[in-house]
């Protein structure tokens, strides 16, 4: 991949140049990094609010009570990992997270749920091959149900939407039906390839 940018930005400055644009390419250059450092502080700023609501509602026991409601959810998704351990937590955690569109809050968790999962699978697997709960897991993660997908809406807003948040809508919509797919997925690759007992 970094062959692959590296690539296409020599070819544009070299285009650039044999068309006389090489003044263009410098400008655009420097309004793009200018944009990029704008976008960061933005984000940086969107991501420090909602994981200090992330932190404050850890503390206040807020998180702990949502993770005891998504407890059947857990068990229905992931059944061959054990009630009471740590990976459920974590689990939980980062779908919580995801639900509410803070994917760079959700990574802590979604890495800890990964090295827990990691302590199921047979000690001569775990160097190289995953598990079934931590395939399932990567595929829930990856299609994760939004409701308020935050970081869009900061996106959508730093480049002057009209409404930024217009897209709860349509991204409600969407994660629902990946969501679904995934769960189907992960159900029907259990009924008809069976699934390894990791336990």
């Amino acid at each position: 991949m970094n062959y692959l940018w590296g690539g296409m930005i020599l070819l544009g400055v070299v285009y650039g140049a044999i068309s006389g644009n090489l003044q263009e390419v410098t400008e655009a250059a420097i309004s793009s990094a200018q944009e990029g450092v704008s976008l960061c502080i933005t984000m940086v700023a969107v991501l420090a609010f909602w994981s200090g609501i992330m932190e404050i509602a850890q503390k206040i026991g807020l998180l702990k009570k949502m993770e005891q409601i998504m407890e059947p959810v857990i068990s229905f998704l992931f059944p061959q990992v054990p009630k009471g351990h740590p990976a459920r937590g974590h689990i939980a955690t980062n779908m919580i997270a995801n639900i509410f569109g803070l994917g760079s809050a959700a990574t802590p968790a979604g890495l800890s749920a990964m090295e827990e999962l990691k302590t199921l699978s047979d000690p001569e697997d775990r160097p190289a091959i995953a598990s079934d709960a931590m395939c399932d897991f990567l595929i829930i993660n990856i299609s994760s149900l939004q409701l308020i997908p935050v970081n869009i809406i900061a996106y959508r807003s730093q480049y002057g939407s009209a409404n930024p948040s217009a897209i709860v809508g349509p991204a409600i919509v969407a994660t629902l039906i990946s969501t679904v797919a995934a769960v189907l997925f992960i159900k029907i690759r259990r009924i008809f390839f069976g699934k390894r007992n990791i336990l």
